[in-house]
């Protein structure tokens, strides 16, 4: 955030005039990062920055949901521990307080009375000096990657502790995963330069977030395994029960969760976040009748989600690396941009079935086509011209699942 002068980072100059800096210094919340040790990177929303040696923190927060995450590092900057990554919602003039930790190396929560004690000194500007303002020019970007995410939501999944970490997954790190792309991404995570000083951030065995479970084939007994077939290449049935049973009917919350599994996933380096985000996707691009009839408004609003994520995600201007000490922002890795990955078989049989519909929602036609475009520009992928062979390959998860009618 700053580098080693005094002088903030440049990302961090905004041009505000006196009257507008005052309005957000009233409605901004502050969060106050004490003791955080120089060189540790330390990111909120889209943007990460290395910490200089007066840091204290950030002020002119918006109000709503954020992602504060960071990764601490050695005493040169050189080496740096997986990322921690934690979800708040602030509120107009709040002041949330963490303190660094030095045998954990990590942020700790203060008592009651210490973080009213430190917020009275931050509103009579005690640390005013030592605070970076938010990045407003990025504001807009984090708000199309979060407009579902509601405080009910992240209190509903984040783990006990409320930090999420690579590095509390061994688990799921060390098993075998099913794809290649998840395969390259687990190495990643293993081998990368935030987990190159990979040591454990809690010694006692904790869970992870409280993700919604989604199957990914439909297995019921009692019907006939043409019945059973149709549930599995149509999983209309199977997100209707997921909406009532999980979200009490209401659209939004499916999508305030995907939002936080790819924001966990993107900032946080979560594989299991991946995971859920994966699986969240691929149960909706697997629907038929719903985007047609019954679900048209949420897939429109699903769409949206998955352009603003994918158009984020895999911005081509990528700045400098991670770890220099001015702003950057946090991006796919290139290991995405194979062609075997689940997300182009998915989306090539969904954009078949929309652009090909008679009668399909004007809106969803149009974000439909939207996506198809920015994953043929972006990424380089041909959904005019791939066969079915092209789509799933041997062993492949998500190809149609096909009863044996021959078995008892």
């Amino acid at each position: 955030m700053e580098g080693e002068s005094e002088k903030p980072s440049p990302t961090f100059n905004l041009k505000l005039d006196p009257e507008a800096a005052g309005e957000l210094v009233k409605r901004g919340s502050t969060l106050l990062l004490l003791d955080v040790p120089q060189f540790t990177l330390m990111g909120i929303d889209t943007q990460m920055f290395s910490v200089g040696p007066i840091f204290k923190g950030i002020k002119m927060i918006p109000p709503g949901p954020h992602f504060v995450y960071y990764s601490s590092s050695d005493k040169d900057g050189s080496e740096f521990s997986p990322i921690i990554g934690f979800f708040i919602v602030s509120n107009p003039a709040e002041v949330i307080v963490r303190k660094w930790h030095q045998q954990e190396e990590r942020l700790v929560k203060l008592s009651e009375d210490e973080e009213k004690r430190y917020g009275e000194a931050v509103t009579n500007l005690e640390f005013d000096r030592q605070l970076g303002p938010y990045p407003l020019e990025h504001y807009g970007e984090w708000k199309r990657l979060s407009n579902y995410l509601s405080k009910e939501t992240i209190e509903r999944i984040e783990p006990i502790g409320g930090d999420i970490s690579v590095a509390c997954e061994t688990e799921l790190v060390d098993s075998c995963p099913k794809t290649t792309m998840e395969k390259r991404l687990t190495e990643q995570l293993k081998h990368s330069k935030f987990s190159a000083r990979s040591k454990p951030i809690e010694k006692h065995k904790r869970r992870g977030c409280y993700y919604t479970t989604v199957p990914n084939t439909i297995k019921q007994k009692g019907i006939s395994g043409e019945e059973l077939t149709s549930m599995n290449l149509d999983k209309t049935q199977l997100l209707e029960t997921i909406l009532m049973k999980n979200f009490g009917g209401q659209e939004d919350l499916i999508l305030g969760e995907l939002q936080f599994a790819f924001i966990a996933f993107l900032m946080g380096q979560s594989l299991e976040a991946f995971l859920q985000w994966k699986a969240l996707v691929s149960l909706l691009f697997s629907c038929i009748q719903a985007p047609l009839h019954t679900r048209s408004q949420l897939f429109t609003k699903f769409i949206k989600v998955i352009y603003y994520q994918i158009k984020h995600g895999f911005h081509k201007d990528r700045g400098e690396p991670i770890g220099l000490k001015k702003g950057t922002s946090v991006f796919l890795e290139e290991s995405w941009l194979s062609d075997d990955i689940f997300l182009r078989r998915l989306c090539k049989e969904y954009f078949s079935l929309i652009l090909e519909a008679t009668v399909v929602d004007g809106d969803l036609l149009s974000w439909t086509r939207k996506l198809r475009d920015l994953l043929e520009t972006t990424l380089g992928w041909d959904f005019r011209n791939s066969t079915a062979d092209d789509i799933y390959g041997e062993d492949d998860e998500f190809a149609p699942v096909v009863e044996d009618m021959m078995e008892e």
